[in-house]
């Protein structure tokens, strides 16, 4: 997405129909563990699905395959004025979508995800972080989605047992916008650890890294920890333009977003 508000995040909603959103990300979702494509052994693939490093896509991003293991989500959200607005989403546990604080925080009063294919399902509840700040860079961009039923998805892990370092790859995953087409199709991409901070990590987007874009707010960041992908970061701002800025994501190991999330969802999965 393009900055830290809110706004920017519904931007994919507001040209594409609601069940749709795209954008660029190289991991496609993940199960419990990494599957790898012959062109890369460094970008996963869900089980049952593939995200090839192919096309145009948005900076080196591709289109991913939706399949019934596809855990990163397009969230849908309604605000108390009637306007519909978009981000991505993370499954971390059987009924728990973790996401962008921004996203959340519009005097929402309906929240729903989309797999890609089949009926939206309606959250319970959702929370936000109350530390996120609007245009604070360090405001703590967290934000959960709960739903009352199992959402039949595998969870995919926290990286909560090491800190990122810089220059590791890294996948970035969402349903925002294309740089040149507002088409809706879940995309993943490959990118680096740029900067490591005590609340954001950084990736830089270049010729050879996949960027952010509107939409993707609330979409993972992951990294490979024993074989197994986790998430990182949750895509928070970019800084600049899509192609060539600087984009932030929420540190899940910031002891206050770790606290956040595991308060409200207890049975996330980590490692």
């Amino acid at each position: 997405m393009r900055n830290d508000d809110r706004h920017d995040c519904h931007a994919a909603a507001l040209i594409a129909p609601v069940v749709l959103a795209a954008f660029i990300v190289s991991s496609c979702g993940g199960g419990p563990a990494p599957l790898t494509f012959p062109s890369s052994p460094l970008i996963p693939s869900i089980p049952g699905g593939a995200c090839g490093p192919t096309g145009p896509a948005i900076v080196n991003g591709s289109a991913c395959s939706i399949t019934a293991n596809t855990s990163v989500v397009l969230v849908n959200v309604r605000d108390s004025d009637g306007s519909l607005g978009s981000c991505s989403g993370t499954i971390i546990a059987p009924r728990a979508v973790l996401t962008a604080a921004h996203c959340l925080t519009g005097g929402d009063i309906a929240v729903q995800i989309f797999f890609g294919t089949g009926p939206p399902i309606v959250a319970s509840t959702w929370f936000a972080s109350p530390d996120y700040r609007e245009y604070d860079p360090n405001a703590l961009d967290v934000g959960v989605v709960l739903f009352d039923q199992d959402l039949g998805r595998p969870p995919i892990p926290l990286l909560l047992s090491r800190d990122a370092r810089v220059g590791e790859n890294a996948v970035i995953a969402g349903w925002g916008t294309s740089q040149d087409t507002s088409t809706a199709t879940l995309r993943a991409g490959l990118t680096s650890i740029a900067a490591v901070g005590a609340t954001r990590l950084q990736t830089q987007s270049s010729p050879t890294n996949a960027a952010v874009c509107a939409g993707d707010s609330g979409g993972p960041l992951l990294l490979s920890e024993g074989g197994v992908w986790a998430v990182a970061g949750i895509t928070s701002a970019v800084h600049g333009v899509c192609t060539t800025g600087t984009d932030f994501y929420a540190n899940v190991r910031n002891p206050s977003i770790m606290s956040f999330i595991l308060s409200h969802v207890p049975d996330a999965r980590r490692v």
